[in-house]
């Protein structure tokens, strides 16, 4: 079977009501590093949203073809250019490097829910049996892992939970998108998953609150 890549999804709750995504919410939170990178771009004669865009898409395109294999499915690569898909590619031979250590069962593969109470939405990634343990992992592209990257996990397992699914581990993997950037891994602790929680329901209040002065103008 082969698949194209996802089009932006729309949460909605169980009774129909449209709800913003954890991604959404969190564009209230500067993010970490972004003022140094433009920053170094223009130092080394870049545009920096040149950049931005060609690094987007590519990571896009990697992370749609490590789900693609994770479900069995042929990707289509549509209308991207070469280079951006040499860069995918190196990004998803990192990714396989990865899976070859460890034994992965499958059991939810880019998984849309909703948290009815709440009024969020996200996409988990991967859940399933890693190594035996029932563990979230969520892929990302780049240069480090961000706090804000902890966050997005740490809501996603929120999430799982929500929906009553037992979760022994959190992980990011970060898979690089150079020939020598391969990847690296970190597992989000208890006290880092609360604390990252805490601030998303902060960040969730201020989403709303602007959302409210908008309409209150």
């Amino acid at each position: 079977m082969t698949t194209k890549a996802r089009v932006h999804t729309q949460y909605k709750t169980s009774d129909g009501k449209r709800v913003p995504s954890v991604t959404t919410i969190l564009r209230v939170l500067e993010k970490e590093g972004l003022h140094n990178w433009i920053w170094k771009c223009g130092l080394d004669g870049l545009d920096y949203k040149k950049v931005r865009d060609e690094a987007g898409e590519a990571g896009t395109l990697a992370h749609y073809m490590i789900l693609c294999h994770l479900r069995g499915d042929k990707p289509d690569f549509g209308d991207y250019a070469p280079n951006i898909v040499a860069l995918a590619e190196n990004s998803f031979l990192s990714y396989l490097e990865w899976e070859g250590k460890h034994k992965l069962e499958s059991i939810k593969v880019e998984e849309p829910m909703v948290d009815d109470g709440c009024g969020f939405g996200g996409t988990i990634d991967w859940y399933g049996r890693l190594d035996g343990k029932l563990t979230l992992v969520d892929f990302k592209s780049g240069k480090a892992i961000y706090d804000e990257h902890l966050i997005q996990v740490a809501v996603y397992r929120h999430l799982l939970d929500y929906h009553h699914f037992i979760i022994d581990d959190v992980r990011i993997l970060r898979i690089g998108r150079g020939e020598d950037d391969k990847y690296d891994e970190r597992i989000l602790t208890p006290q880092e998953g609360r604390l990252c929680w805490d601030i998303f329901e902060a960040a969730h209040i201020i989403y709303e609150t602007q959302k409210e002065l908008k309409k209150a103008k």
